[in-house]
């Protein structure tokens, strides 16, 4: 009998769930708007691409020209209500989608076409909204807002996928897990800052964390000995490390002192710059809003750097590599340190540390590059 069923009731599903491939079009379209490409992913026919079009027309208002600009006073706190209100609508459609294709009945043609349209229109809502921040509310905040937006869209494309791939009315474990990968990314939400003193902080606490693992993990390395391969690298039949590729030199190690103060200078830089954009950092007026996007901006360069700094001074040591990287990275802290100086969020009483881990930076930049003189 559910064999019977499931033969008679699956030219009726597909056709139900038609409504469901126009959303999932549409949604790849606001996906695409949204992160600033052009089109959505996939092809559409052109009845289902000129409704998509339709279906836009309103973000046109919010996404030509300057995102958020020229229309009315912007509102901080009633953007942050507008927001939190779109993502819980948002979360609501998407548990009431997710319902309709778990059990017998089937969804009939019309309630799906319903449903979906509520879809849509609470991520065009979503959309619109973030489209309301301006960029000069802050480039740092505002990217925040988008990724939080993205992945609301996201999730609710997957879910939509989830569904059209479901054999008819059943609740599939991958469909559970993309209902809730919707509800999870709406709630994101309340975590959000407030403002961009806060995005700013938080994007350095992340950039904090980063080079923090990245030193913990060389300084591991170097405390295990001559060889930071012990564990792996064991020669079976003859009982000890043959590859002596794996082993720092005495003059590899002089470097590597000098290296890992300079990697020292990097997280506590991060630590302090952290520390002032905290206790003095402002977003009250855009001269202080676009200082701190530009100290969130040079920051940011600063664990990539780290990161090809520790990953060439790993033997075999290629001693030029390692002075390359570590002017790149030194250059990087300089900048940070410039801008943090001349920045609302470095009074005075703030400038010693300044000078301090400048002149560290400089110091161990001298080293290396007096230790690696002979490879030029």
């Amino acid at each position: 009998v559910t064999e019977r069923y499931a033969q008679l009731a699956a030219p009726a599903a597909m056709e139900a769930r038609e409504p469901l491939r126009d959303l999932r079009s549409a949604l790849r379209a606001v996906l695409a708007r949204v992160r600033g490409g052009g089109r959505g992913r996939g092809r559409a026919g052109p009845g289902r691409a000129e409704a998509t079009l339709r279906w836009l027309r309103p973000l046109s208002a919010f996404t030509e020209g300057e995102p958020g600009e020229g229309r009315e006073p912007f509102d901080l706190p009633r953007f942050w209500d507008a927001l939190g209100q779109t993502f819980k609508v948002t979360s609501q459609e998407a548990t009431k989608l997710s319902l309709a294709f778990s059990r017998p009945p089937l969804t009939s043609a019309e309630d799906c076409r319903k449903l979906s349209e509520d879809v849509q229109n609470a991520i065009l809502a979503v959309a619109t909204v973030y489209y309301w921040l301006p960029k000069g509310q802050g480039t740092t905040l505002r990217k925040m807002v988008r990724d939080a937006t993205t992945e609301v869209v996201e999730g609710m494309i997957q879910l939509t996928e989830t569904i059209l791939s479901a054999p008819l009315e059943s609740l599939s474990q991958e469909q559970l897990i993309s209902t809730g990968g919707v509800w999870e990314a709406c709630e994101q939400v309340s975590n959000l800052p407030r403002d961009n003193q806060a995005a700013v902080a938080s994007a350095l606490a992340v950039c904090l964390g980063v080079v923090k693992d990245a030193l913990e993990e060389m300084e591991h390395a170097l405390v295990e000995g001559q060889d930071p391969y012990s564990d792996i690298m064991e020669d079976e039949e003859l009982g000890f490390r043959g590859n002596r590729d794996t082993y720092w030199s005495e003059a590899d190690r002089k470097l590597l002192s000098s290296c890992m103060g300079l990697m020292k200078a990097s997280k506590a830089c991060l630590k302090k710059v952290l520390g002032v954009v905290k206790a003095y950092g402002k977003a009250d007026s855009p001269e202080q809003i676009a200082q701190l996007d530009d100290l969130a901006d040079i920051a940011n360069e600063i664990s990539p750097s780290v990161d090809e700094l520790a990953l060439s001074m790993y033997p075999p040591m290629n001693q030029l590599a390692v002075r390359l990287n570590a002017a790149k990275l030194a250059s990087v802290l300089k900048k940070v340190l410039e801008i943090t100086k001349t920045s609302h969020v470095c009074p005075p009483s703030e400038e010693g540390w300044v000078q301090f881990l400048s002149g560290a930076v400089d110091h161990n930049m001298n080293k290396i590059k007096n230790f690696t003189q002979g490879q030029l």
